[in-house]
C-alpha cells in the first residue's frame, strides 16, 4: 500500500533535504573508499524516519528495505560496468546465484520475523565488525591460499546474502573482505561483489516489499518496507556523487580513509546499538 495521509510540507521539505543529503554522502564515500553506499544510507534513513516519527518497531525495517531498493539500481550500473571491463568472476557467480538469491530470500523473511530493535542490534553489531576489519586488520592478511570448494564456497554465499539483506547492504562490505581472505584478485573481488549486491537488492526487496505490504504507520509514499521518495532521491543522488568522492580518493591516503570511516562506522553503529537497548 502507497501510504496513508501526507505529513505537512514543512516536514515533506525536511525529508526531502535529508534524503536528498544521504543519498549524496553515501555517493561519495562509496566513490572515496569503492564500497555500497548502503553501510551509510541505513542509518541515515533510520534517523530521517525517526525525525519524521516512524514507530521505531518499523523504522530500521524501511530504512533496509528502501536501500536495498536504492541497490538495484546502483548495483545494476555498477556490475555492468565492470562487466564491460571483463573484471567480473562469471564462473563464481554462476556457481552464487543460487545461494545467494536463498539468502537474501531467507533474509527477508528472518528480517520480518524480528523486532525493529533487533533488527537495529543485528545491523550495528555487523558494522562494529566492518569497522573493526577496516581498522584494526591488515589489508595483506590471508586465511587461505585459494578460495575452497564446495559445499564450503555456497555456503559463504548465503551466509553473505542473509546478511547483507538484513543490513540492507549490498554486499560488497562482506564479499569484497571475505574473497580478499581467500587470496583472491582485489580487483576481480570489487567487480564481482558489484554483481553480487544486484542479486542480492531484487528479490531482498520484492521481499520488503511484500513484508511490509498493509503495515500501519509507514512513511509516507511507501511500498511496503520500500520509500518511494527515499527511492527516487537517493539513487540518482549516490550516482552523481561517487565520482566525486573517486576524484577525492586520489588525493587522500588509503590507509588514512579506512580509519576515519573506520571511526564513523563505530561511532554510528554505537549509536544505533545504544538506541536498540534503549527501545
Amino acid at each position: 500500500m502507497i501510504v496513508e495521509t501526507l505529513p505537512p510540507l514543512s516536514h515533506l521539505l525536511v525529508m526531502l533535504g535529508a534524503l536528498l543529503l544521504a543519498g549524496a554522502g553515501a555517493g561519495f564515500i562509496a566513490g572515496l573508499l569503492g564500497i555500497g553506499g548502503g553501510i551509510i544510507i541505513v542509518p541515515a534513513l533510520y534517523q530521517v524516519f525517526s525525525n519524521l516519527d516512524v514507530s521505531a518497531d518499523i523504522r530500521m525495517h524501511v530504512a533496509v528495505g528502501t536501500s536495498l531498493a536504492t541497490i538495484v539500481a546502483t548495483g545494476f550500473r555498477s556490475a555492468r560496468a565492470h562487466h564491460r571491463r571483463g573484471a567480473v568472476d562469471l564462473d563464481l557467480l554462476k556457481q552464487w546465484i543460487v545461494p545467494v538469491v536463498v539468502g537474501a530470500v531467507a533474509g527477508s523473511v528472518v528480517s520480518d520475523l524480528v523486532s525493529g530493535a533487533a533488527l537495529t542490534a543485528i545491523f550495528a553489531v555487523v558494522a562494529l565488525g566492518i569497522a573493526l576489519q577496516m581498522t584494526v586488520i591488515r589489508p595483506e592478511m590471508r586465511l587461505t591460499d585459494r578460495l575452497p570448494g564446495q559445499p564450503i564456497r555456497s555456503i559463504m554465499a548465503t551466509v553473505i546474502g542473509l546478511i547483507s539483506t538484513m543490513m540492507g547492504i549490498g554486499g560488497g562490505m562482506l564479499t569484497v573482505p571475505s574473497l580478499r581472505l581467500c587470496n583472491y584478485p582485489t580487483r576481480n573481488a570489487v567487480a564481482t561483489a558489484s554483481a553480487v549486491g544486484f542479486l542480492i537488492a531484487v528479490p531482498a526487496t520484492l521481499g520488503f516489499i511484500t513484508a511490509g505490504w498493509g503495515t500501519q504507520g509507514l512513511p509516507p509514499l511507501s511500498l511496503g518496507y520500500v520509500n518511494l521518495l527515499g527511492f527516487v532521491i537517493i539513487a540518482p543522488a549516490t550516482v552523481s556523487m561517487a565520482p566525486f568522492g573517486a576524484r577525492v580518493a586520489h588525493t587522500i591516503p588509503q590507509t588514512v580513509l579506512r580509519v576515519l570511516f573506520g571511526v564513523f562506522l563505530l561511532v554510528a553503529s554505537g549509536r544505533l546499538l545504544y538506541g536498540s537497548f534503549a527501545a
